[in-house]
């Protein structure tokens, strides 16, 4: 029997499914499943991996996390002064046919990083372990 749990930060109510705390590097998909309009913006990442996206959908994203060429997160950039104005997104694209959630990562970055200069919140909803997360080192 599994069970849900509810996660609500920031305005992002998510749904753990208990199974997905089992999930493998070998049931994720591969690669290939991605849309056909995402390209690589960056090589590999620690504790994450390449990122993969649509240059138009940026820097919103989605944005897709690859490793050993399997999807392990899917993430999204916000910025602060979005969620200070109040906006609200309903429906982030990219978010099915993905595997369940393990856990999800917001981190705040006060002055961007490369790709998104400004201040903002990254958002990665991972699909493996943060003990599988840390074994990606580079």
């Amino acid at each position: 029997m599994t069970f849900a749990k509810t996660l609500i930060c920031s305005g992002f109510i998510l749904v753990l499914n208990s199974t997905a705390f089992g999930q493998s590097m070998d049931t994720l998909p591969d690669k290939s499943t991605l849309p056909a309009d995402v390209v690589q913006v960056s090589a590999s990442v620690p504790l994450m991996g390449e990122h993969w996206a649509n240059p138009q959908t940026l820097p919103l994203g989605p944005i897709y996390c690859v490793h050993d060429d399997k999807v392990v997160c899917i993430e999204y950039m916000i910025a602060q002064q979005d969620f200070a104005d109040g906006k609200s997104w309903p429906t982030l694209a990219g978010l099915t046919n993905l595997p369940s959630i393990n856990h999800v990562d917001i981190g705040f970055e006060p002055h961007g990083h490369e790709g998104y200069e400004i201040p903002h919140y990254d958002l990665h909803i991972f699909f493996i372990s943060p003990e599988e997360k840390a074994k990606i080192t580079e």
